[in-house]
């Protein structure tokens, strides 16, 4: 597959490298530099996801459960009806019922406040949760904290043997919050190796080296829009039935199922809806 024309492109754009895999094999890639673990921002969110698909393979939480009970130890004085009706699914679907971004990467170094459960369920909820998407951080790493306590460990150690070792990802550095909670929202670092075979366990549904670890159902959900919104469970869905891990700066494992194919991408892009064309209409498209 020749991409020198989405180089050409997004080379000035800020790309740094890319790969892409079709029907099991390695067909493109280009690296501006020798590959290293960069922050992949919120494409964190996808392992995330993965780790709750875990967490409810294994019994120890359920989408429908509330958040008044789920955490109940962490709850204000006053809780407004909306956050009653609030649901574990909730958390992955950017239609908790917050009215603005919270948790954000120029917010967290500023919050006076260590406690960031009691921080964010202190937010007011303003929309019935599931009417209004709001991209936010706070459903997807209260989501995170909500596995790490029910497995008593944290995320980096809960998807370890189910997750990166099978993947071959060794130890990845992951943010945490002042109280040591590992950041399901964003704060992963990843190599673009790393980040593209995560993709391509995305492609299999959860299979690896002829092994289920998660359940086909669980990554079709994740993969299907959930909301009004090009949304799964904290996937974004795009074009030619593609669904996508993506962070921050186009930090991307693009999955296209009709295609039997996985696109990743790192760089440092300010640019990102010209990036995104140039990797549709020159890599996506050619597939």
């Amino acid at each position: 597959m020749d991409i020198t024309k989405f180089v050409e492109i997004s080379k000035p754009l800020g790309v740094l490298g890319i790969k892409v895999t079709q029907n099991d094999k390695l067909i493109a890639q280009w690296h501006l530099e020798e590959e290293c673990r960069r922050n992949v921002y919120s494409a964190a969110k996808s392992f995330t996801s993965c780790a709750v698909g875990f967490a409810v393979q294994e019994g120890l939480l359920s989408l429908d459960e509330k958040l008044v009970d789920a955490f109940w130890g962490d709850l204000p004085e006053k809780i407004d009806d909306n956050l009653k009706k609030a649901t574990v699914r909730d958390l992955l679907t950017m239609c908790l019922g917050q009215e603005k971004a919270q948790l954000m990467g120029a917010q967290r170094p500023l919050y006076e406040e260590d406690d960031w459960v009691k921080l964010a369920l202190e937010i007011p909820f303003v929309y019935e949760p599931g009417t209004k998407f709001v991209y936010n951080n706070v459903g997807p790493y209260l989501a995170g904290v909500l596995v790490q306590r029910r497995a008593d460990c944290n995320l980096v150690d809960y998807l370890t043997p189910r997750l990166f070792t099978p993947l071959g990802i060794k130890a990845p550095m992951w943010e945490t919050d002042p109280m040591g909670n590992t950041f399901g929202a964003g704060g992963l670092f990843l190599t673009l190796s790393e980040l593209h075979k995560f993709g391509l366990f995305c492609l299999q549904k959860g299979m690896w080296n002829g092994k289920q670890l998660l359940s086909k159902e669980w990554l079709e959900e994740c993969a299907k829009q959930q909301v009004n919104a090009p949304y799964g469970y904290l996937f974004w869905r795009g074009k030619y039935n593609s669904f996508r891990a993506d962070g921050k700066y186009c930090q991307l494992a693009v999955v296209l199922p009709d295609k039997n194919a996985v696109v990743s991408v790192v760089a440092e892009c300010r640019q990102t809806d010209a990036l995104m064309q140039a990797l549709y209409e020159h890599v996506c498209a050619q597939l």
